[in-house]
């Protein structure tokens, strides 16, 4: 009698190298293996020990099974110092330009390292990130899906669209002349300077149900991916380990008033001169609220005995947006104008490399997310968010259903 027995889905997860994008996608492998599904995350040997803490740990405690594939990341071939495997050890200054392009060039080069894995490893899917533009066709090769792993939040996405579609931005006399995006829901305005070169549903169905409905895109909103850990060791097990004293660090937060404190952290691809360090903390001092200040390590010498500087990550409550690149523009018109949680802290263009934002404007942001009435409604709002991502992610939750649904897609193929 021939078996019956139904093989185990199998799916390969391929991350951008940014810890904004491993840690992630690390969350996500382990999702997937908690129900059941055999998970392969393809990495470098630099990147590596990223992982290797937190999978040990989810072996142990949840005997979920996160496979790792190691490949050669060819650094050295493209002209990037050896070593130079993830998008924050790319050298800053007035090289990053040429070493970010060559960082790219080998990027495109892993992609017959990772068509050799698809051939011996033979997974059912490739989940793989929007940069690596070749996956489509290497999944192709194989036969398989590739699912798109894109953290970016669906009003991006159906900006995008409508920008691609109606061209709004031909239509102004000048870089800051603002535009309403047409055919986009809400009345949302952009200007050509602010143009770009791990949600839930309920955090934006209005964008969510347009991306699905009107542009129709099949998508599957399975975040906050952060949530499937539920405790402290889960959550400081992956990524670089915090360079802080954390008991200290909450006890002073806690001889503080709740919800008092400021939380001051950029990405690691931010990059200021010392010039807008000192507005940043010029304005964060005139402010006269309590905070702590995520630094760099080639920044915390240019804001010593400032404030508390710490290494931590973001969470929910009111934001002031201060965006950089990408999506990031499109992201602050979600948070200020559709969600309501946050204020602008006025910047009005991609990568200034001088000061983008005065010490006055830094000033009036913070005071206006903590001081008075709209403060306290943004609080309300941010937090009930929260509430909402959580039950998210819960059996019933709307995140937990699409990711039922995707796997038994998967497995149904």
């Amino acid at each position: 009698m021939m078996s019956t027995e139904i093989p185990q889905l199998h799916v390969m997860f391929l991350p951008c190298l940014a810890l904004g994008h491993m840690i992630p996608t690390l969350d996500m492998a382990k999702l997937f293996g908690a129900r059941g599904v055999k998970t392969t995350t393809v990495t470098t040997p630099v990147n590596y020990p990223v992982f290797t803490k937190a999978i040990q740990r989810i072996s142990k405690d949840l005997a979920v099974q996160i496979g790792i594939k190691i490949i050669k990341f060819p650094c050295v071939e493209v002209g990037l110092p050896e070593g130079c495997e993830n998008v924050d050890t790319i050298p800053k200054g007035e090289t990053n330009m040429e070493m970010t392009i060559n960082f790219l060039k080998a990027v495109s080069m892993l992609q017959e390292p990772v068509e050799q894995l698809l051939s011996e490893c033979k997974p059912n899917c490739l989940v793989a990130d929007m940069f690596f533009t070749w996956a489509n066709e290497s999944a192709t090769k194989f036969g398989i899906p590739r699912l798109l792993f894109n953290g970016s939040c669906s009003f991006y996405l159906c900006t995008t669209a409508c920008m691609m579609l109606y061209e709004p931005y031909k239509h102004v006399s000048s870089d800051s002349e603002p535009f309403v995006v047409p055919g986009l829901p809400g009345h949302i305005k952009l200007t050509k300077k602010q143009l770009p070169e791990f949600n839930f549903y309920e955090l934006e169905p209005t964008y969510a149900d347009y991306c699905r409905n009107v542009l129709g895109k099949k998508l599957w909103h399975i975040g906050p991916l952060s949530l499937c850990n539920k405790n402290f060791e889960d959550k400081a097990l992956r990524g670089k380990q915090s360079s802080i004293d954390e008991n200290e660090c909450l006890k002073w937060l806690n001889s503080k008033k709740p919800d008092s404190v400021v939380y001051i952290c950029f990405g690691s691809g931010a990059n200021f001169n010392s010039d807008q360090l000192m507005e940043l903390a010029m304005g964060i001092e005139a402010s006269g609220q309590d905070f702590i200040w995520v630094v760099r390590k080639d920044h915390d010498k240019k804001v010593e005995d400032i404030g508390n500087e710490e290494d931590w990550s973001h969470c929910w409550g009111a934001l002031v947006t201060w965006p950089l690149s990408a999506d990031q523009f499109y992201n602050e018109k979600l948070v200020t104008q559709v969600l309501k949680i946050g204020v602008s802290v006025g910047v009005e263009e991609m990568r200034n490399m001088g000061v983008s934002a005065k010490r006055e404007a830094i000033e009036k942001a913070l005071k206006e997310i903590t001081v008075g009435d709209e403060a306290e409604e943004m609080k309300k709002r941010a937090k009930s968010l929260g509430l909402m991502a959580r039950r998210a992610v819960e059996d019933g939750g709307s995140s937990c259903y699409d990711l039922n649904a995707l796997i038994q897609e998967l497995s149904s193929m």
